[in-house]
């Protein structure tokens, strides 16, 4: 209650300076709010702009996106001493030609197939025999009880008794006369005109060309054009931001290139391999196939179902048995379950920098604002706005939702899976880690740096004692565990290092790790002697017993070439030290004393002098440190006589 009033009366003691009004707290209160609420109406906005403008947009992007499939062309021809100009025009055109030939191509196939299906009209006929409802059995029985029921629910009321019935009569002469109903107005329209067909037919292909020379033309300008909108765009930024613009401008170049060049290469693979399935099966037509579902799967989700109904469904006429029908859509499915599970992931991750989630929430998110456009525009687009993000400081969030990158560090994961009390997950990163790294990095870089959060929050009171309790019960557990673990065949240059020159046991010396305050402290100095009775030395740890220190170390027989190490983590690290550090000088004045400051990351020699008189004779800051200068303490180097020298000259 007393700490309740202090920080009361506190509260109420106005500091010195210039009073304050409530007009000016209220503003400062109110500063952050409207700042995230320009954010907010900044991302409304742009979408509103990315959904009103799409008219111009699409053809935009698009536009762009060729240009990077196009501008390595460029490049070349204008290499071979052809102008920009015609450099472009020759690109245009064989581009143009291509996609012509490739569409006249598909179109004479597809006539060719729809000639061909009334000669299929025997099988279609047995398949839709095949699938009509039975008549007989239980199942027939079932579904004619539910068509007569429904028949009865949709037929009209019984009809109302007839004129000579005495009830009606009765009515009739009691119930006064009613007007006829009205007569039902229905509107005509007018027959439809030559030039209204015409109207009709033309704009499903007017629209789509209408598209394609809106492309072409924004192609072709950006492709004669695009250094002077590249420095339109530099001038644009601003002179200062010159270095970032163009790494950013390149970097999604090289993604947006690359994701492209990997589309194809993957579409063009899956199209050859569902060809010749096919052909296996026996199905119509399997180069036509295979091509089109080649082109098909650059829209995303949707062109590889198209791709799938259609030779499905020419199967099903084709064959007069459901095993072709089915080896196909088995076919489809195995080739599109690895690339789409394994290839795809593998290749677009590593060269867009996209996550596999973020692929698919941009792709539901570009589709609902430019419909098929954006779903096909989605993944480039999105290479985009995380190429921006990882530049751009006030656009990094977008970096840290949509990258590939690992958002959380190792000892980040570790730390907030102990907090949950996931023991099983924390266990498998460590697992995964010792499979790249050492064990003393694991400790030096991943579970020190776990201990100290888990020291900062336990100071703020930001642990609860039952989490508290389950973290350092498994980390405990876990370097238990690790007592047992083989370095790998060929050690780190640490360990090479750490590692001694002969048996400790041939000098006699023994060391000593005392933690100096807490249970943190008692985890590292149990990191520290596990690693160095791995490297060979005679290591004893006592653990967090303040009441029993003083007769521990009395019934303890020090030697003078003994080693005695305090362990002390951060961030309360120096005055448990330098307590601990006077105790020991005073009990054993003649081993050399060693503390550790674990991640400690300030001027050592600054840190020494905080111990006064009780300096320790190492001053260290890792365990990496500690085994390789307690190595030294044991067996000090031979010091190195003029005459042992090689000859000089």
């Amino acid at each position: 209650m007393a700490f309740s009033w202090n920080r009361l009366l506190f509260l109420k003691r106005p500091e010195k300076g210039p009073a304050t009004s409530a007009v000016d707290i209220g503003a400062s209160h109110h500063h952050v709010p409207n700042s995230n609420q320009w954010a907010l109406v900044m991302l409304f906005g742009t979408i509103a702009v990315l959904y009103f403008a799409r008219a111009i947009l699409i053809p935009l992007a698009f536009a762009v996106t060729l240009t990077f499939v196009l501008s390595p062309v460029v490049a070349l021809l204008e290499r071979s001493r052809m102008g920009r100009a015609a450099s472009v025009a020759v690109t245009v055109l064989i581009m143009m030609a291509a996609a012509g030939c490739v569409a006249w191509i598909i179109v004479v196939q597809l006539v060719d197939v729809a000639e061909e299906l009334p000669g299929y009209r025997q099988n279609i006929n047995a398949k839709m025999e095949a699938l009509r409802i039975p008549t007989k059995g239980a199942f027939g029985l079932a579904a004619n009880s539910l068509r007569e029921i429904g028949s009865e629910l949709s037929s009209p009321n019984a009809p109302s008794p007839g004129p000579g019935s005495p009830e009606r009569n009765r009515k009739q002469r009691t119930a006064p006369s009613t007007p006829a109903p009205p007569l039902p107005v229905q509107i005509v329209p007018q027959p439809a005109t030559g030039l209204d067909y015409l109207r009709k037919m033309a704009q499903p292909v007017l629209q789509p060309l209408a598209l394609t020379g809106l492309v072409l033309i924004f192609t072709v300008f950006m492709l004669i054009k695009r250094f002077d909108l590249r420095h339109r765009l530099l001038r644009l930024v601003g002179l200062g931001q010159i270095n970032i613009m163009t790494q950013a401008l390149d970097d999604a170049a090289q993604r947006v290139s690359r994701y492209l060049l990997m589309q194809i290469l993957v579409n063009a693979g899956f199209g050859v391999l569902f060809g010749f399935g096919l052909s296996a099966i026996g199905v119509p037509y399997p180069a036509l196939w295979g091509v089109v579902a080649g082109l098909l799967r650059i829209v995303p989700y949707v062109g590889t179902l198209i791709a799938a109904l259609l030779p499905i469904t020419l199967s099903l006429a084709a064959f007069t048995s459901w095993l072709p029908p089915l080896l196909v859509f088995l076919l489809f499915a195995g080739l599109e379950m690895i690339i789409a599970n394994f290839v795809e992931p593998w290749l677009y991750g590593a060269n867009t920098g996209i996550s596999s989630l973020a692929l698919l929430v941009s792709a539901i998110f570009w589709t609902i604002l430019w419909g098929p456009a954006g779903l096909i525009l989605s993944t480039p687009l999105t290479v985009c706005v995380v190429v921006l993000g990882r530049y751009v400081p006030q656009l990094s969030f977008l970096h840290t939702l949509l990258g590939d990158e690992v958002v959380l560090v190792a000892e980040a994961q570790i730390y907030q899976r102990l907090l949950a009390m996931d023991q099983p997950e924390a266990h498998a990163i460590v697992t995964q880690f010792l499979k790249e790294k050492s064990l003393v990095e694991l400790y030096d870089s991943v579970l020190i740096p776990v201990l100290s959060m888990a020291e900062q929050d336990r100071h703020k009171g930001a642990i609860d004692p039952t989490r508290e309790e389950f973290f350092f019960l498994s980390i405990n557990e876990m370097i238990t565990e690790l007592s047992e673990y083989q370095p790998a065949p060929h050690p780190s240059p640490a360990e090479d290092a750490a590692a001694p020159s002969g048996p400790a046991e041939q000098t006699g010396a023994r060391i000593l790790c005392l933690p100096a305050n807490d249970r943190a402290d008692e985890v590292t100095a149990a990191m520290l002697a596990q690693l160095l009775e791995q490297a060979g030395h005679a290591a004893l740890c006592l653990p967090v017993a303040h009441a029993s220190l003083l007769e521990m170390l009395a019934l303890l027989d020090t030697r003078k070439d003994d080693v005695i190490c305090i362990s002390s983590l951060p961030p309360y690290a120096f005055s448990p030290a330098r307590a601990m550090c006077k105790l020991v000088r005073e009990r054993f004045p003649k081993p050399k004393l060693v503390v550790g400051v674990w991640g400690f990351s300030g001027d050592t020699e600054k840190a020494k002098a905080r111990f006064e008189r009780t300096q320790p004779d190492r001053l260290l800051t890792s365990l990496t440190q500690a085994v390789e200068q307690i190595q030294e303490l044991i067996r000090p180097k031979a010091p190195v006589t003029p005459g042992a020298a090689g000859p000089i000259g």
